[in-house]
């Protein structure tokens, strides 16, 4: 099979040729139809998370699948041969449940569900990683009605999920995106726009909020900058990053509760991002399609693809 692979942290991905996995015990074996592409894959590529988790190499990439179940192993009874399903494979060893491939195999009890009736598999392939994120973040702060909410990396594939579901939540917010996405944001419920190139993203949303901000969510900067948007954020409220940079003491002294925040994934909360793109109340955010081939030059940051919205390998 084709797959998408480094075969060291740090390493150029490159596609080449593999054996295809074998279905084990307890496994579904899975014809990959489209494989979501996330900044996270980058990053695990390059070796940041190799202290917390251990490692094949070749080591295939990509956890984010929607396809349909080729094989089921010994004892496997959650999914039959022909469902389409959607999911997050980010199992130990790292590489070993690879999406960046035309197959996979992996415990039936993983982030997997079925795809729902009418649901393409690009849509699905988009939503897993980017979707749950963006949904338990606004969980976490919950409740969010009526709170003025900064969004930095708004047109990002967690930063559209996150914008929509918090504006259906009822908060007021404050989309940091690109003037050019600005129309894109206003129909996900953002009330306003804020460019960063416009000039510092601290200062324009001081300027514009000079009685400060309810909540931050940060899906972008290092700590120096965040430090700079928390200080933002009036007592009482909550600063949140998916960078980890959050210091929560320094924030705890200002009356600010600090998140480093990582994503609970579970097949029920993938269910609640689909049933919300089923019935509309959300929608995906522009996908980009690209080929199995094209895949280690997007990685390698050879073009812009994986900036805003969410991009995709039909494989």
């Amino acid at each position: 099979m084709r797959a998408v692979v480094v075969t060291e942290y740090g390493g150029r991905a490159e596609a080449v040729d593999l054996p295809a996995p074998e279905v084990q015990a307890g496994q579904v074996l899975i014809k990959v139809l489209v494989a979501g592409m996330n900044p996270m894959d980058r990053a695990i590529a390059d070796g940041a998370w190799e202290s917390i988790m251990p490692a094949n190499f070749p080591m295939i990439l990509g956890a984010d699948v929607a396809g349909t179940v080729e094989d089921v192993g010994q004892g496997s009874s959650r999914f039959a041969v022909g469902d389409a399903v959607m999911g997050q494979l980010l199992m130990p060893p790292l590489g070993s449940t690879g999406t960046y491939a035309e197959f996979v195999a992996v415990s039936e009890r993983s982030t997997l569900t079925r795809t729902p009736s009418g649901m393409s598999a690009v849509v699905a392939a988009s939503a897993p990683t980017a979707g749950m994120t963006g949904l338990s973040i606004v969980d976490a702060l919950a409740p969010l009605d009526g709170k003025t909410v900064l969004i930095v990396g708004a047109a990002g594939g967690v930063g559209s999920f996150v914008t929509q579901f918090a504006a259906n939540a009822g908060a007021h917010v404050i989309a940091n995106a690109r003037a050019d996405n600005a129309a894109r944001m206003a129909a996900y419920g953002a009330a306003e726009t804020i460019d960063h190139f416009a000039g510092p993203l601290h200062e324009l949303v001081d300027r514009t909020h000079p009685d400060g901000i309810d909540v931050l969510v940060d899906l972008a900067n290092d700590a120096d900058e965040f430090a700079n948007l928390a200080g933002l954020v009036r007592a009482g409220g909550s600063a949140l990053t998916t960078r980890y940079v959050a210091n929560a003491d320094a924030l705890a002294a200002n009356g600010v509760s600090a998140l480093n925040f990582q994503v609970p994934a579970s097949a029920e909360l993938l269910d609640r991002v689909a049933d919300a793109l089923v019935v509309d109340s959300i929608v995906p955010p522009p996908i980009n399609r690209i080929s199995l081939q094209r895949a280690p030059a997007v990685l390698a940051g050879e073009n812009g693809a994986l900036l805003d919205g969410k991009t995709v390998i039909v494989v």
